[in-house]
């Protein structure tokens, strides 16, 4: 199905630095096209113009699934508008440069593991080693109406809960392999219920995350924004550490943009790589 939005850019969403299942397929045009795997679904979007979609659903499956993973019902065009014509030159420049991205709504676990994973890793080695563990611990499946694509889907807690140590580290886990572990056996166990973290507030929900064994303050706010969907969070890695430093000299006024920070941290994150080269 195709559909419209002028603030979706597949390609922009995909090099983010939110999610790690996202990946650029080799189309017979040329034209800009993802494979993304969700929920134990794969759906593989191209994007034909600066405004129009086409994905690889039905309809039903489009508003079951996809809409709500995209936050397709979320106005980013009168955020962006609004940061555009706003004083801040460079968040200015950083709305306008990436304004198809969009905080996408993951399944809770499978951000969690993928930013315990995230630790000390640059974004390719974390994606070959979830795609690892997909590979090895998740569900084979075929998606049929994408020309037969094989893909894995992300295990479940109890899959991983019951994981050897010596057998996810073979995967380039590391020593995460141990906080995998204890994470996985805690939701399965049901002592942790992520879910339940949606509904509380985003400070709530970082201090409950950090009591979990391998999550600290930056993986937390991770989890919480991306995982949760906490949209008011302002995870803080290398790229916003010199935002805030180059661009602000530390005295950026985090409170102007509450309720939507993480939107704003996205934008600046993306055009800053950007700007030192790092596509």
């Amino acid at each position: 199905m195709i559909i419209q939005n002028s603030n979706f850019n597949i390609m922009q969403i995909a090099e983010s630095g939110q999610c790690f299942r996202m990946n650029r397929v080799q189309d017979s045009d040329e034209r800009m096209k993802y494979g993304v795997v969700a929920y134990g679904e794969y759906l593989e979007i191209t994007q034909l113009s600066d405004d129009q979609l086409e994905l690889s659903c039905s309809e039903e499956e489009y508003h079951r699934l996809w809409e709500d993973y995209f936050d397709l019902t979320y106005d980013y065009g009168k955020l962006v508008k609004n940061l555009i014509e706003g004083e801040d030159l460079f968040l200015s420049e950083a709305a306008e440069f990436g304004k198809g991205i969009r905080i996408l709504k993951q399944e809770p676990y499978e951000a969690a593991i993928s930013f315990i994973i995230s630790q000390n890793k640059n974004i390719p080695a974390i994606k070959s080693c979830i795609e690892a563990i997909c590979t090895r611990y998740g569900e084979r499946k075929v998606c049929e109406k994408c020309g037969g694509k094989e893909y894995f889907t992300f295990p479940a807690p109890k899959v991983l809960a019951e994981a050897i140590k010596e057998d996810l580290r073979a995967l380039k886990t590391g020593y995460r392999d141990t906080y995998i572990i204890s994470i996985s056996k805690a939701i399965a166990e049901g002592s942790l219920n992520l879910d339940e973290l949606k509904h509380i507030s985003f400070e709530e929900a970082v201090r409950t995350l950090k009591k979990i064994r391998g999550v600290g303050d930056k993986v937390a706010n991770c989890i919480a924004l991306y995982g949760l969907h906490h949209i008011s969070g302002f995870p803080v890695d290398v790229w916003i550490l010199r935002v805030l430093d180059e661009i602000y000299q530390n005295q950026f006024e985090l409170e102007k943009y509450a309720g939507y920070a993480g939107i704003v941290q996205q934008y600046m994150f993306y055009y800053m790589r950007h700007k030192k080269g790092v596509a």
